[in-house]
């Protein structure tokens, strides 16, 4: 059995890495964009906006070095929960973030075309 997922995509926003609730682990969360490699019924390309989430290193290392626009890939799984919420109970599925790339950043790319 296998639970593995590689994303690469843009960051929409700054990441903001937090201390947990009742541990001092570090945590963030990223969204990013990934556009779909097909298009849609009027000839253009959907994009996908996915929350991934990031502990400790992986988290600090993240919000230092990755700034809004940047270009990133994501390798790590799919985690779910069942969370109740008024008397219904509701699974909720998220990206752990196990390790992250940085391929380039939008201060790259801007030099590149001055």
């Amino acid at each position: 059995m296998l639970n593995q997922i590689v994303l690469v995509g843009r960051l929409v926003r700054d990441i903001q890495v937090n201390s947990g609730n009742d541990t001092n682990k570090k945590i963030a969360t990223l969204t990013l964009a990934v556009p779909r490699s097909f298009k849609n019924h009027d000839g253009l390309y959907d994009t996908d906006f996915i929350d991934c989430t990031l502990w400790d290193n992986v988290a600090m290392n993240t919000a230092n070095y990755c700034k809004k626009g940047d270009i990133v890939g994501i390798k790590g799984r799919i985690q779910s929960r069942i969370v109740k919420d008024e008397d219904v109970n509701k699974t909720v599925v998220q990206v752990i973030a196990e390790k992250v790339t940085f391929l380039s950043s939008k201060k790259e790319e801007e030099s590149k075309n001055d």
